[in-house]
This record gives C-alpha cells, sequence and structure tokens, in this order.
C-alpha cells in the first residue's frame, strides 16, 4: 500500500483487497460517509487502467448499494476529487437535505466506526 496513505482504524473498514479498501471516513460530512480508495499511488482517475477502473467503479457502486440498503437513504452522492492526487472516492449520503446543502456541513474527526458493520453486511458485489 502506498505508505503516504493514512491507515484507516480497523474498525472502520468495510472492505478491502489488495487493490483498493473501503472505510467509513475520519472526517465524515454525513454520518455513514465512506470513502473508497485505491490503494497503488495513482494520481488521477485516467490514469488507471481500465479494467482497473472498471473494478474501482464496480466496488464504489457496491458500497453505494449497501450503504442505501444499511442507512436507509435513497440517494448517495459520488464525490471525486484530485485536489489529494490520489485515486478516491467520497460516497456521502443524503438524508433529508438536497443539492449543496450537505457540504455546509463542517467535518468533524470521529471515532465512531459502528456503521461499518451494518454497511458490510449490506455489501454485495455483481
Amino acid at each position: 500500500m502506498n505508505s503516504k496513505l493514512p491507515i484507516p482504524p480497523k474498525r472502520a473498514i468495510i472492505y478491502q483487497d489488495q487493490l483498493l479498501y473501503v472505510c467509513l471516513a475520519s472526517y465524515p460530512i454525513t454520518k455513514g460517509h465512506v470513502v473508497v480508495v485505491w490503494k497503488k499511488d495513482v494520481s488521477d482517475l485516467r490514469k488507471l487502467a481500465e479494467r482497473d477502473y472498471d473494478y474501482l467503479m464496480d466496488t464504489v457502486d457496491a458500497a453505494r448499494d449497501a450503504m442505501m440498503k444499511a442507512l436507509k437513504v435513497s440517494k448517495v452522492y459520488l464525490i471525486y476529487m484530485d485536489e489529494a492526487r490520489h485515486v478516491h472516492w467520497h460516497l456521502v449520503p443524503r438524508y433529508n437535505e438536497k443539492g449543496f446543502d450537505i457540504f455546509s456541513h463542517k467535518p468533524k474527526k470521529t471515532s465512531d466506526f459502528s456503521l461499518a458493520a451494518k454497511i458490510k453486511k449490506r455489501l454485495v458485489f455483481k
């Protein structure tokens, strides 16, 4: 794994393999905010091989579907920003807010990763 990446707490991990990991965010925007992180040092989505991109996006889709069921939400925002210069997605559940309102929340460090197991139970790969 890339030594520059912060290592998430084990209890935050929802899924991981040799290529990526899925975990609850340490600084969530909302309850249940998930991050899908590519382990290798890749600075932009366009630099992934097609099969790696497809695998990453299949994992993002599976994580989103699991979140929707576990958190009982009808919408999960998928956010890709490359300012960190490392391939990763933020999956932010929308509860009773719409549009950009959700981004007015100030992320706060959390140590409550209890939702990881609940989301993990719902995770299904197609």
